[in-house]
Formats: structure tokens, sequence, C-alpha cells
């Protein structure tokens, strides 16, 4: 049996490539969009794909099926459930996918395991077809490592929340957890995804560490398993409703390789004017010391797909502005969440030399700043933009929790014509954020250099006041 995991961090997402060695016959589950690793390594395996299988309806990201279809002329599965509007097989609970000899070659067997969603599959991988158990279990977004899928996503419209983690309760305790303790756990996200709130940073495990583990799995009756899981998750990112919208409908393949058309920087900043998204992939060192008027800065160092996604309005036509290995990287990770309408790149910020016009410039302060700026003006608006469990931990004072993926819908409460000072954990966040702010209007924004991290230090510091 072959079983090789692709890992993206900065997505936080898996998927899986499972062959029979001797038939060379291979599936893919849950694809990112960018299909070349699997082509890749396939051919060096001496691979033919034929099926992919994607687990659920994804709310975070869109899977790359179409992309390998095209390529490999494999077969696109899903749950027969699966509330999809484009051509998938249908499969269904129960239903083995046979890679090699019926008996004795690699097999998968297919578990409903809703919860997640409702269509959710988990995969038991099988070496051999006639073993009592499973080698491994992909189990999509159901079983997480140290945790479980939220049951309160958009893949799940028209359930509540509690419906669905009294579902999802039963397929783990009627599907999943009488495996054996030695079943290898393949889960679909790590830590730092959304589709959960207290994921692991492993991406392997066995089902017998998850039980000792993992919070969810702990011995509980349905009731105590629908309060722990549904505590604490806050509103899922604004853009999972567009992607979970695509997902459904189908896309077509996309040739991430293409480079977008170059702009010089005013043809860049006239489009900006009508309604285009001007990108900025550099680091917030970069752009607060100058970008291009009217531009929002997602730098490619972190977790640029998906805030990308949280500050883009749907269909909105953008711009990404970079080198040129910066931009034909930010085309490909914009793909990844369906974010297609990239219209043009600026490669080039040299003419702004002699177009100061173009120029901005964003302000940014030091922790000792902010704290004096906090101690002489109450007028100041605090936002910090990270998550709510990060903002209980500690947060600035006064500062009001908005965090990222939600904020181009929840500015309505402040007040555009007053002083705004942004913080996140180190600086990158915010700096998004800040130049969010500015393109909506608000006339005075900072952001704190160093995040909390950096306020803290400074707090730890600072001489204590006099009597």
């Amino acid at each position: 049996m072959i079983l090789e995991q692709f890992y993206l961090a900065c997505l936080s997402q898996a998927s899986y490539l499972v062959a029979d060695e001797t038939s060379r016959r291979a599936v893919v589950v849950d694809p990112r969009r960018d299909v070349d690793d699997y082509l890749g390594y396939a051919a060096r395996h001496d691979l033919s794909i034929e099926l992919v299988v994607l687990t659920h309806v994804h709310a975070d990201f869109i899977p790359g099926y179409s992309e390998l279809a095209a390529r490999t002329g494999a077969e696109v599965a899903m749950a027969a459930n699966a509330p999809v509007d484009f051509p998938v097989r249908r499969l269904a609970d129960g239903e083995w996918l046979h890679l090699g000899d019926p008996s004795s070659g690699v097999a998968l067997q297919v578990v409903a395991t809703p919860g997640h969603t409702p269509e959710s599959i988990t995969l038991a991988v099988f070496e051999r077809a006639d073993s009592p158990a499973p080698t491994a279990i992909l189990t999509g977004d159901t079983l997480f490592l140290g945790d479980v899928g939220r049951p309160d996503l958009l893949g799940s419209a028209g359930r509540t929340s509690e419906q669905m983690a009294r579902e999802l309760y039963r397929s783990l305790h009627t599907r999943l957890l009488p495996l054996p303790d030695e079943v290898l756990v393949y889960p679909g996200h790590g830590a730092g995804s959304a589709c959960g709130k207290a994921l692991s940073t492993e991406t392997v495990s066995t089902l017998g560490e998850q039980r000792r583990s993992n919070y969810a799995l702990a011995p509980m009756d349905v009731d105590a398993f629908v309060a722990v899981v549904t505590d604490g998750l806050g509103e899922p990112p604004s853009y999972f409703a567009a992607e979970v919208a695509l997902n459904r409908a189908g896309h077509e393949p996309l040739d991430t390789s293409l480079a977008p058309p170059a702009l010089s920087p005013a043809e860049a900043v006239a489009r900006g004017a009508n309604g285009w998204l001007l990108l900025d992939l550099r680091d917030e060192r970069e752009f607060a010391a100058g970008h291009l008027r009217g531009s929002v800065n997602v730098g490619l160092s972190g977790r640029f797909a998906e805030f990308a996604a949280a500050v883009a309005e749907p269909g909105q036509a953008i711009v990404l502005i970079g080198s040129a290995e910066e931009t034909r990287e930010g085309r490909m990770r914009l793909a990844r969440v369906g974010l297609d309408a990239v219209s043009g790149a600026v490669n080039d910020l040299t003419p702004l030399v002699a177009r100061p016009e173009l120029l901005q410039t964003a302000s940014r302060v030091t922790a000792a700043l902010a704290a004096d700026l906090l101690d002489a003006a109450a007028d100041v608006q605090v936002v910090d933009v990270r998550g709510p469990g990060e903002h209980a931990d500690g947060a600035l004072p006064g500062a009001v929790n908005l965090p990222l993926p939600r904020l181009r819908t929840s500015l309505g409460g402040l007040d555009r014509h007053r002083p705004v000072l942004v913080h996140c954990a180190g600086g990158y966040r915010s700096s998004t954020a800040a130049s969010v702010m500015r393109t909506r209007g608000f006339t005075d924004v900072s952001d704190l250099i160093g995040g909390y991290a950096a306020w803290s230090e400074h707090l730890a510091e600072r001489p204590p006041a006099r009597a």
C-alpha cells in the first residue's frame, strides 16, 4: 500500500494519495487546486490516478478535483447525498473502492460520518481488502487531531449546530471509535484551520492516542458532547459562504501557472478607484514605507489566502502588487480559495519616484508610543483583530474584538473620524486590518508594531507608576 499525505501549512490543509503497489492504481482525496504535486508523485512512482474523492462540501478552500480530472481523466466522487450541481459518482455508505485484487489488494471503504456537514464521509483504508480492520482512516473534517469538526458551518445550512453535533456524536461513537486503537488517523486539517477550535500541530496520530488526548472523545453522553463542541466557536469567517456556494456549484479548471497581465502603478490606481482590489503582497514594513494609494496589505509570509479571501468582496477584480515571483505565487494561492479574478499585476514600483501623488505611507506605532497615546487620549478607538480566544487571553486596554476574517462586515460600530489603533499578535494581521479601514474611509488609523507580544513586553519593562 502507498499512503502519502500532502500537507499545505499556509491553509492547514491535508490531502492524500492512496495506491496499490501491484496494480499502480491511485485515488486522491481532497486535493488542493494546484495539482502538480500529485501528478509529479504519481509520475515518479508510475501510478495512475483514476479517482478523486471529496469528503464533503468544503467551506475554507476550493478542492482541485476539476484540475485533476482535466489532466488525468479521473472520475470525481462524493457521498450519495452531497448537495452539488456538478457530475459526481455517488458513493454509498459501506461501498468498497478496490484499487487492487478484490480480496488481497488495497481498498477503501466509504463510511458515512455526518456531523461537520450532512454529507461528510470518512475513508477507511485497508492494506488488504480482507483485513478485519483498516490500517488508517482519512477522516476529512469529522475527526481532527485534538478536536472534531465544527457542527455550525454553512455546509450544514438548514440544520442547527445542536442537530449536527448530535449527528457528529453518533458518527464518532458508532462508526469510528469502535475501531482498534492502532488505526492511524489522518485528518483533513491541522492547527490554524477555522474548521475546528483546538486542532493539534501534529498531522497523523492513532485512534488510541485520540481517545486519550482529544477532549471531544472523552467519556460523556450526547448532551455533554453537544455542549462542549458548540462552546466558544464564534462566527465562521465571512468568506465561507462564498466558498460553499462555489463548491456546490462546481468550478472550471484554472491554469495557475499563467502570470497575470502587467499594469503600471498609474493604471492600477485608476482601477482601484473603480472598485478593483489592489492587493499588496509585501511585508508590513515595506508596505508602511510606501504603497499604491488605496491598496490593502496581505503579506505572502502569513496565512495569505484566507485573509485575502476575508478582505475581498465577492467577485471583485484583483490587482496583485509585488515582485514577479510574488505575484505568481499570490495568484496560485488565491486560486486555492476561489479568487480567480486576478486581472493584473504591478511588479515595478520604481515609477512612483516620479509620481508621488500615487503613493501613500502607513502609520505604525511602537508599544511605548501606543501606551503614551492611550494614557493621553481617551478618544482613541482600539481594535483587536485576533480571534476571540486570543482576545480573551489579554488585549490592549479598551480594545474591541473584531477578528480579521469578519472585519469587512464588522466596521459599522466604529467612528470613521476618530483615531483608531489596531493590534494583533505580532503585526501581520493588524497591517491588513488598518489598510482595509483606510480604504473604508477611516481617516486616522495606526497599527501596533510587534502586536500584543510587543505590548506585553513593554508593560513588563515599564517602570511602575508613582503613588
